[in-house]
């Protein structure tokens, strides 16, 4: 049971966002090199190893008390749970009940290793290449945003230290603690330990640039999977956990990625509308709005579709 709430736990936390620029690079290293991180993973190996010595005793027992249960005729094979054909008789009793006890908890030993080895070998790729789920998005967005604007520049992920057995030693001590005080971790040479903020910060003034101002032509109730918005629009809804927005006819949205179907904005409330208050963003079906011809952003394109083109 705890491996099992360990992982939901990690499950959970890994699809949150960090909505903070400047403190995300500490939040997710916090995360990451938290005095408990090596016990987890250490926790994920024998876990897995415990229940796979169970599955061999649940295993052997079946077999064990099946085969002093079986006869064999001409055609046929018997098999006769009330009692075992040896003699002196085994001293735990061994029935249906007993078997199908046994069934379940090899199913539940399988279960387990399979789903707590995945999660440790989730967090032996996050150790070894010292980087969160998280960060790797982070990276791939400060890849492409240099491919997309063709720059002079290569980005260096701060805490990847060159070397697995380097980020290895980070979290895995003599003493049990990780490296770090929580606030300042040791960073690759030519880095500084805001470079991944720098980064971000880069990001979101790109993501303003490019953003693209659309118009409401038709209303939308907000609904996760629209049946009256074409059947195309309905087998494609986003899987995510970011919301949907209502929109109403008139209304006016700056969309910064989308699909091929839908897009992913902001709402402008009003002409006095600033970033960060009481914003309304999220998902929208792409045949509901129209691009404003008077718009002087209109060249621009929703970042996730620069790629189709």
């Amino acid at each position: 049971m705890p491996c099992l709430l360990v992982l939901a736990l990690f499950l959970w936390g890994g699809n949150r966002k960090i909505l903070r620029i400047a403190c995300t690079s500490s939040i997710v290293k916090s995360a990451k090199h938290t005095r408990r991180h090596g016990h987890i993973t250490a926790e994920s190996v024998t876990a897995p190893l415990g229940c796979i010595h169970a599955a061999f005793i649940f295993v052997m027992t079946m077999y064990t008390q099946l085969y002093n249960r079986l006869s064999f005729g001409w055609n046929t094979v018997k098999i006769d749970m009330s009692a075992a054909r040896r003699d002196p008789l085994p001293i735990i009793p061994f029935g249906l009940a007993a078997f199908a006890a046994t069934l379940f908890a090899l199913g539940l030993a399988l279960g387990t290793t399979i789903a707590v080895g995945m999660l440790f070998f989730i967090q032996m790729k996050i150790i070894l290449g010292n980087k969160t789920s998280i960060e790797s998005w982070i990276e791939e967005k400060a890849k492409d945003r240099i491919q997309y604007y063709q720059l002079d520049e290569v980005f260096v992920f701060p805490y990847d230290m060159g070397s697995r057995w380097k980020n290895f030693k980070q979290v895995f001590t003599w003493s049990g603690v990780p490296e770090g005080d929580g606030l300042t971790w040791p960073v690759r040479e030519g880095c500084h330990q805001y470079s991944l903020t720098i980064e971000q910060l880069k990001q979101k003034a790109d993501k303003r640039i490019r953003s693209v101002r659309y118009r409401v032509i038709e209303d939308y109730s907000g609904a996760c999977c629209p049946l009256n918005k074409g059947i195309k629009t309905f087998f494609t809804s986003p899987c995510t956990e970011e919301p949907r927005i209502r929109l109403q006819k008139g209304e006016f949205i700056l969309a910064t990625r989308g699909l091929r179907y839908w897009l992913y904005g902001d709402k402008i409330l009003d002409d006095a509308f600033v970033e960060g208050v009481s914003r309304i963003r999220g998902w929208f079906p792409r045949n509901c709005v129209e691009k404003c011809p008077c718009d002087a952003e209109t060249d621009q394109v929703p970042e996730g579709e620069k790629k189709n083109r």
